[in-house]
């Protein structure tokens, strides 16, 4: 008898299709369609993401992206990676109203993200 070797899921696929469910969920929800209350949106930034449908989905996408990086990255790494995200969070601010720096800031720190997890990635298996 042959034993056949089931390939194991492939991580970032699972990631991915957790994150697509995450932002398609959160779609469903006006009022907490950003990865805060819209309904509470006080500061300029805030208002702008709520109003925006493509700044409003860059939020969802980066907050489950950053909230998977938190958790998949060993314990030495999460302080960092909290920091990097209260300070991305500040240089956001920043931005005020402006859609085009709040793009570019979200482009950033996704891409930011996205390194951490190729890093992740890269130590597996998965």
């Amino acid at each position: 008898m042959t034993r056949r070797h089931t390939p194991e899921p492939d991580m970032r696929r699972l990631i991915s299709a957790l994150l697509l469910t995450a932002v398609c969920a959160a779609g469903a929800a006006p009022a907490a369609a950003a990865s805060f209350d819209c309904r509470k949106a006080r500061t300029a930034d805030e208002k702008a993401i709520c109003a925006n449908r493509d700044l409003n989905d860059q939020d969802v996408r980066l907050d489950q992206l950053y909230g998977i990086t938190r958790h998949l990255v060993p314990m030495g790494g999460r302080g960092a990676i909290m920091d990097d995200q209260r300070d991305w969070l500040q240089a956001r601010k920043r931005c005020g109203a402006n859609q085009s720096c709040l793009a570019k800031s979200y482009d950033g720190r996704i891409r930011q993200l996205n390194t951490v997890m190729d890093r992740v990635y890269s130590q597996g298996p998965f």
